[in-house]
């Protein structure tokens, strides 16, 4: 097992954590955009820091800003792909999503002392990403002369976030491998959509999306299975059990099977997931 954490809360800049906490509790999405890049570039060249550090969170996290309201999921209205408002809003629900995966990178570096330096690493080259995705999406919603936060929104990813704050390998199993990976299988029908509405733009976004959420799933993956075998854990068993009681969402087809083995599952896994074992 790893050591425990020093016994000291700090406010800490000094590393890859402080850093991550920092960008996280920013509450303006190009504040938090830029901070996470800036963490990044520091840390190319640099030791992760302060691994070991209990670090003290501020009171409310995730920093989001006023806009888009959140509401309950069922309140959310449905978005139509046969107008043109009906997109804007497809595009920001996709774009909500990866403001809050931003957050969930940025929670991950920080949230978990004493892991190997690698996965804080990983964790923060994901949140670069995720923050050029929401760039992406965003530029795009401008276009169409709509922003974030013009349509209500709801906080789904964050609240297992929430969930799954104390346990690592709950993290791991229900966030990137379970709520995260489901974009694997539902952005191939949206990017269809979006070409037979004419709008050739959105479908390259959510094509450079894709094949980074790929990365990000396997991001998960390796980390799931490094952690479970830390503990002496099936990871196959133990997701099954983690789905249920943390009361994860039941996950239905199709899937996107291509997809999901190259982001690192495997065949027991995918069995388990299609009904097949």
């Amino acid at each position: 097992m790893s050591r425990a954490p020093r016994a000291r809360s700090t406010r800490a800049r000094e590393g890859l954590r402080g850093a991550a906490l920092a960008a996280l509790a920013t509450h303006d999405p190009a504040a938090k955009i830029a901070a996470t890049r800036a963490a990044a570039q520091r840390t190319a060249t640099q030791d992760v820091g302060d691994i070991d550090v209990a670090l003290t969170a501020p009171e409310h996290l995730p920093g989001r800003p006023e806009r888009p309201a959140l509401v309950a999921p069922g309140r959310v209205p449905r978005r139509s792909m046969h107008t043109a408002q009906g997109r804007a809003a497809l595009l920001h629900a996709v774009a909500h999503i990866e403001f809050n995966a931003l957050n969930l990178a940025l929670d991950a570096v920080w949230r978990y002392p004493a892991l190997p330096p690698a996965y804080y690493r990983d964790w923060l080259q994901v949140a670069v990403e995720e923050a050029h995705h929401f760039t992406l999406l965003r530029g795009h919603l401008q276009t169409l002369g709509y922003d974030y936060g013009d349509f209500a929104a709801h906080g789904g990813l964050w609240a297992m976030a929430e969930k799954t704050a104390a346990d690592p390998v709950a993290r791991m199993a229900l966030v990137p491998r379970t709520l995260e990976a489901r974009g694997l299988d539902v952005t191939p029908a949206m990017q269809a959509g979006f070409e037979r509405a004419g709008d050739s733009a959105a479908a390259a976004i959510l094509a450079v999306i894709l094949a980074d959420e790929i990365g990000h799933v396997a991001v998960g993956n390796r980390w799931y299975r490094w952690l479970c075998a830390r503990e002496e854990l099936d990871p196959v068993a133990q997701q099954a059990w983690l789905e249920k009681q943390f009361a994860a969402p039941r996950l239905k087809p199709p899937f996107n099977l291509d997809a999901r083995r190259a982001a690192g599952f495997t065949v027991a896994e995918l069995a388990a997931l299609t009904g097949d074992a």
